[in-house]
């Protein structure tokens, strides 16, 4: 892929990544890093020790949905800043332009991510 055609993925993912950012920046409450704001939100509970138990799994679940789509939106960007952008990595065919129109951040072909599902549940 070109840099002139990956410009409008950079810039789709350019969006995502301020707007995944804000989002886990109001999570957490502005400045506050997420276990200190677990921390706050927990010690003032007065709900039995298993919804906490079951909240604080919930939340931090969500914490690491969050870190991992905003690695993978850093790694789409890097890729795009070495020319490979758009491509398998692991079998270097080229991406569908529709796959990467709906997640431009991406980084299989739809037959190796099946694949790497189906590794992954085994």
């Amino acid at each position: 892929m070109t840099p002139q055609q990956a410009t409008p993925y950079r810039q789709q993912l350019l969006e995502m990544r301020t707007a995944l950012l804000a989002q886990m920046s109001e999570q957490r409450g502005g400045t506050l890093g997420r276990a200190q704001a677990a921390a706050e939100h927990f010690e003032r509970r007065e709900d039995s020790s298993a919804q906490v138990a079951t909240e604080r799994e919930l939340e931090f679940a969500i914490g690491e949905r969050e870190t991992n789509e905003l690695a993978m939106i850093d790694a789409a960007l890097a890729r795009i800043e070495t020319g490979n952008y758009g491509e398998c990595i692991d079998c270097g065919t080229d991406i569908a332009a529709q796959r990467l129109q709906a997640s431009p951040e991406v980084s299989r072909c739809i037959s190796c991510q099946v694949k790497a599902e189906q590794h992954r549940s085994a």
